[in-house]
């Protein structure tokens, strides 16, 4: 069971796109409008659920916009968490779609890993497919994985980039559920970065995720939040560009998100060396609050 939705990567567009599918995912959460046909959850959907896209060609000015805000430098070849942008329309798709069984407003980015195969060029033509697994029981709730595979042009093609993505829904307990990440941690560096209050906006322009946590104080205290916060995905990219010219071209990185970043705010980044790879983290500058923890492995 797979949908298609339109290609495009220019900007005005997938802002355009971004937002509609934020309205569509919160109509759910609307007392009395989640009862209508289109709109009503189906709890017995996510079974092979998949969603994909006409084949899309990376273009330069999207990837540099991209590699600038996160830190990368400009390339001919995409950065390596580059491609989530490719599959981020199709994550809010999803998360938007009636046959996904929970409303998305409210769902938590848990945890990330991406595998990157080989590097994607600029102007390269590619295919981009996002599966939905079956509901895993949390101890807090309901987690869903998004499994994102690009390929080169065609379904056919070679693998070469894909991501898991970690989703939570807050709900029922499950006390039985084993949960255990073994990401170690890693001391704050010395490099820190202030973060200002507009860069969940700076994001979403540029990845069309307009969830209204990110964007002002007031939208993210209205969904319980003391302020806006940066996205996860965000943080993970930022990290990477610290790293990115250390790694193999072939290579996983894993994240798990712990507390959110505040904006505006100031982080540090820490890393170091482990066997062939790195263990990384973020922290807010100053304090033992954690943001996030990471680790990559050569392939």
């Amino acid at each position: 069971m797979a949908g298609t939705m339109d290609d495009t990567t220019e900007p005005t567009v997938v802002a355009r796109e971004g937002v509609a599918a934020l309205l569509r995912a919160a109509l759910p959460s609307v007392p009395g409008v989640s009862a209508l046909p289109g709109i009503r959850k189906d709890a017995s959907a996510t079974e092979g659920f998949a969603v994909t896209r006409p084949p899309v060609t990376v273009e330069r000015e999207h990837a540099t916009r991209y590699a600038e805000l996160c830190g990368f430098p400009a390339q001919d070849t995409v950065a390596l968490t580059y491609p989530h942008m490719l599959a981020q329309p199709l994550h809010l798709a999803i998360l938007a779609d009636a046959r996904f069984p929970a409303p998305a407003m409210g769902m938590v980015h848990l945890e990330n890993t991406i595998t990157q195969h080989r590097r994607i060029a600029i102007g390269e033509t590619l295919d981009v497919r996002v599966d939905v697994s079956s509901p895993i029981a949390h101890p807090v709730g309901t987690a869903w994985r998004l499994t994102s595979t690009i390929r080169s042009g065609s379904p056919d093609g070679e693998v070469a980039w894909e991501s898991v993505s970690t989703y939570l829904r807050r709900g029922r307990r499950n006390p039985d559920a084993a949960w255990a990440g073994d990401l170690a941690d890693v001391a704050p560096g010395p490099v820190a970065w202030p973060l200002k209050a507009d860069l969940g906006r700076r994001y979403a322009a540029v990845s069309g995720d307009y969830n209204p946590i990110h964007l002002t104080a007031l939208s993210a205290k209205a969904l319980g939040f003391p302020r806006q916060i940066a996205h996860g995905m965000w943080t993970k990219a930022r990290c990477v560009a610290m790293l990115e010219n250390r790694l193999p071209d072939a290579v996983t990185v894993e994240v798990t998100f712990k507390k959110p970043v505040l904006l505006p705010s100031a982080v540090a980044f820490g890393s170091e060396e482990r066997g062939e790879g790195f263990g990384f983290s973020l922290h807010k500058r100053g304090s033992d609050t954690l943001h996030l923890l990471g680790r990559t492995t050569a392939l």
